[in-house]
Order: C-alpha cells, then structure tokens, then sequence
C-alpha cells in the first residue's frame, strides 16, 4: 500500500491511497493525519478500513505534499563504498575519519531536517548561495513510529555542500542542514508493498535544459550495514515522540567536476517507491 499526502481541492491536507494513478482518500470527515495512519499497529489494515473508493480521484489532478508531518529528519553516512571514496575526496585531512567511519561498529547519523526543511514531489530543493559544489544523494528512506519500528521506505535526497564539508568536516551540519535541504516523497509504501530488500534498485538522473546530464544506479544490496542496525544506533537514548525519517545514505556520487546548476531537475527512483522529483534553485 502506498500511502501519500495530498492538498484537495478546497485547500485541506488529506491522505489518501495511491493505486495506480488515481488517489483514494481516506476519512471521510478529513483530519485524519499520516502520522496517526503510520501509529497504528497494522497501519495497512487501519489506512484500508478508511479508504473511501467513491471518492477516488485522478493522481494528476491532485498536489502531492511531502509525506511528512512532524516526524524528524535523521541522515546515515559513508554506508557505501561510494560515499567513503567520495568523502576521501572532498578532504584529504579528514580522510581517516570517512575510511574509519565506514569500518567502525559505530556508524555516523546526523540530524538533517525538520519538516519546514523538507521539499515535497515537484517542489524545489536548494543549492546554497555560500557553496560552489553541490549534489544530490539519493537514499532509501526509512519510515519509523514512534516504537522505532519500520513501518513503511520513502525516498530521499540529501542535498550536499561538498565544498563546506571538504573545507572543515566540523561543517557538516551547515553543508547538510538549510533552507530545503531535503526531498522527500512522492509518497510511503508501507513495509508489506515492498520487494524484498537485495533486489531494490535506486537510480539517479539529473537533467539540465532537456538533457542528461549525470545518471547512475546502485542498490539496497550495495549497503555496508543492515536496516535494523542503522534504526537500532538512532534509537540509542534517544526518543522520537512523533516518528522519524532516517536516510541510509547513498552510493550514487558524481565526479568531482560535477556540481548542480539552478534550473536543474532531480530524478530519484527506487523499486517500490516510485520516482522523486525536484527542481533545483539557489540563494
């Protein structure tokens, strides 16, 4: 089941069902929060007894919102290989700390946004107006409750300032945390609607004035450390009263020649999920 927020036609947040390209609400009456849909025990079982078929709308004729309410913003790092060689790059002093990150029992997690950060489908994230190396990391997002149980995988992209962080890696939260630093959507498909994890696929394509102009792939597989371990470090003495997000980090870095432009559009897809997109701008 896939699940996502929408704006309906009189202005009010909804949530509703995805099926194909048409939207079934849920409830009827309205107020009926994402959140309290993720809460609930079998959230697939509650969403199903609120769906309102007589009601279904074309998904095009809708404005996605992303799907996110007050849960917190949490990020994984150098959980690839290609994020540990990338980090290398950006700083030769702070080598050692990426290559030992990535090797030690203890991974790095990071706050990366609140919900007024965060850009919906079709909404556009930021290049920092300080920053002259910038890029997108897509990752596969995790949907936690407040039991730190995985009820449900969006996609995300990390927006990067490689320069910021390569100059300092005490930078780090002004290289990843700003005004629409991350993506998040088009919407959550619940655990149960997953592949299995080893054949998830995530691809990224960048397009500048209609064309391609940076593309690649990896996968779930490709990751150094299990969900449940990256969700059972977040949780230590921490609490997330109203759910959270954890980006798991990326293995799709373009060449160090490579920053995003204003005007650039990010596609990010992933097995099950669908594709995320956003256009980019600055300052």
């Amino acid at each position: 089941m896939k699940l996502a927020r929408y704006r309906d036609s009189q202005g009010s947040v909804r949530v509703g069902q995805v099926v194909d390209e048409r939207l079934v609400p849920l409830d009827a009456a309205g107020g009926l929060t994402l959140f309290q849909v993720l809460e609930a025990a079998d959230p697939a079982a509650f969403a199903a007894a609120r769906l309102q078929p007589a009601a279904a709308i074309p998904l095009a004729s809708v404005e996605l919102l992303a799907p996110i309410d007050s849960q917190e913003v949490w990020a994984a790092g150098v959980t690839y290989k290609r994020s540990r060689s990338a980090r290398m790059e950006e700083s030769a002093t702070a080598a050692s700390c990426y290559d030992r990150v990535y090797v030690s029992p203890r991974p790095e997690l990071f706050f990366k946004a609140n919900p007024h950060r965060v850009s919906g489908p079709g909404q556009p994230v930021r290049i920092r107006a300080d920053a002259t190396w910038n890029v997108p990391e897509p990752e596969f997002t995790l949907v936690l409750n407040t039991r730190l149980e995985i009820v449900g995988f969006t996609i995300g992209n990390d927006m990067s300032s490689r320069d910021i962080e390569g100059d300092n890696p005490l930078y780090l939260p002004q290289a990843k945390v700003y005004n629409q630093c991350c993506g998040l959507g088009p919407w959550v498909t619940l655990a149960a609607a997953m592949p299995p994890r080893e054949t998830i696929g995530i691809a990224l394509a960048i397009r500048r004035a209609g064309a391609t102009v940076f593309s690649g792939q990896t996968s779930v597989a490709q990751l150094a450390r299990s969900l449940e371990e990256l969700v059972g470090w977040l949780g230590r003495d921490n609490s997330f009263p109203q759910g959270a997000f954890l980006l798991t980090g990326t293995g799709i870095v373009p060449e160090s020649s490579f920053t995003l432009e204003p005007g650039d559009l990010v596609d990010i897809t992933i097995d099950g999920i669908g594709t995320l997109t956003n256009p980019v701008v600055q300052g």
